[in-house]
């Protein structure tokens, strides 16, 4: 097989298009929270559960996407993906219930579903040779840190002179735009030898079922959904209510960043930012050494980090401090995750395979963000959901050790 730099790859760079805007509009939730709650006066569990249940169908919804594009092709998967997406925000402007927005952003996470990772992920990993496999798998993860740099800003923005219905409105445009670079999103047919290609997709799922290890990396990946869901859909909030009044001038007043609402835009971008040198790095790490290793140090290192946040004072500085550090690693494993399974079980199935173990992450961002929302009310604070967050953290770091990294048999 010919083998080719990511960077020259039109599927990858492709990819890469559309996870920058998918991610884009995602991202931006969160900053989306105050305004729709004050607009009608609704308690802040209301519009966190609609993004607890947009993340549990964005979960639901990976597997199913996943096994559409492996069986009628990706584009069309792609293409239904982005029509859902862009029809559940426009429903979404509509929307003056908190049950219609819950309603409506089942449609959302279904059409994340079909223009995220699961699908795009396997795509850009059949295209790639077995040497940039991993790196290839950190660009096309990175783009979606792109699209968190660029989404909270770009809608904090727009928020100044529109409403959030306008604004609503303005990301399903670009998300029908986004289909037109499609033609260019051919899927290579899956490097596999005679026998992985006369194995069934239920012979496949059986085995994987069965092996322990898939069951450590589909446990493992909860706390990944659970903290990056929590400080997605709630950090720009608690920022705002919790750091006070900041300065106007100095560092803070050169960046833009004259309030509090304003830092907590920028902590989600800079977040993005620094993940897309943490996901490369991650990337070229994963074509080099263990992969359950690596994966086990990062999630270690995100409870540390979490942990110290919490018991320190919250400032400007270890609010930006935090971002920083917490972004190089945010999606860090998810080229590590996808290219273990794409290792372990083989690349004719591996969007079905991921779309599965995502289920679990999806599992955890809805959690963090129905419990960020429910917990605040309660508690007046975010407090005892940021230390639930730091336990499960732990226990990712632990279940990924006894993962065996080796290529399961294929089945006579």
């Amino acid at each position: 097989m010919e083998t080719r730099t990511p960077l020259f790859n039109p599927v990858l760079i492709v990819g890469c298009l559309i996870i920058l805007i998918g991610f884009s509009v995602r991202a931006s939730f969160g900053v989306f929270q105050i305004p729709i709650a004050s607009e009608f006066n609704w308690p802040r569990a209301e519009f966190s559960l609609a993004i607890a249940i947009q993340n549990l169908a964005w979960g639901i919804g990976q597997p199913l996407f996943g096994a559409m594009a492996e069986k009628v092709g990706d584009r069309k998967a792609i293409l239904l993906g982005a029509l859902v997406y862009a029809a559940g925000l426009v429903l979404s402007s509509f929307a003056v219930t908190p049950q219609a927005h819950q309603l409506y952003e089942i449609l959302v996470g279904f059409g994340i579903a079909g223009t995220g990772f699961g699908v795009i992920l396997a795509v850009v990993g059949r295209a790639s040779s077995d040497k940039n496999r991993s790196m290839s798998l950190a660009i096309a993860t990175a783009a979606g840190s792109a699209g968190q740099v660029v989404g909270a800003p770009l809608a904090e923005w727009l928020l100044g002179f529109l409403s959030w219905q306008e604004v609503f409105m303005l990301f399903a445009a670009a998300l029908i735009l986004m289909l037109g670079t499609l033609p260019l999103m051919r899927s290579p047919a899956a490097p596999a030898g005679k026998a992985e290609l006369e194995e069934s997709m239920g012979a496949i799922l059986g085995k994987a079922f069965r092996d322990p290890s898939y069951t450590f990396i589909f446990l493992g990946f909860f706390s990944c959904g659970y903290q990056l869901a929590f400080v997605t859909a709630h950090f720009p909030a608690f920022v705002t209510e919790m750091c006070g009044p900041i300065a106007t001038d100095g560092l803070l007043a050169s960046m833009g960043i004259g309030t509090t609402s304003a830092l907590g835009a920028a902590a989600i971008s800079l977040i993005g930012l620094a993940n897309i040198a943490g996901t490369l790095l991650a990337g070229w790490l994963g074509d080099r050494f263990t992969k359950k290793y690596l994966l086990a140090g990062i999630y270690a290192l995100r409870t540390m980090i979490a942990a110290a946040f919490i018991l320190v004072p919250m400032t400007p500085a270890t609010v930006l401090l935090f971002s920083v550090s917490m972004g190089a690693l945010w999606l860090a494993t998810v080229p590590l995750t996808s290219g273990l399974i794409a290792h372990i079980y083989g690349l004719r199935y591996m969007g079905t395979l991921y779309g599965v173990v995502f289920f679990s992450h999806q599992l955890g961002s809805f959690l963090g963000v129905w419990l960020g929302g429910r917990m605040y009310d309660i508690y007046g604070d975010y407090t005892a959901v940021w230390w639930i967050g730091v336990g499960v953290g732990a226990f990712s770091a632990l279940i990924n050790l006894p993962v065996r990294e080796k290529r399961a048999p294929i089945a006579a």
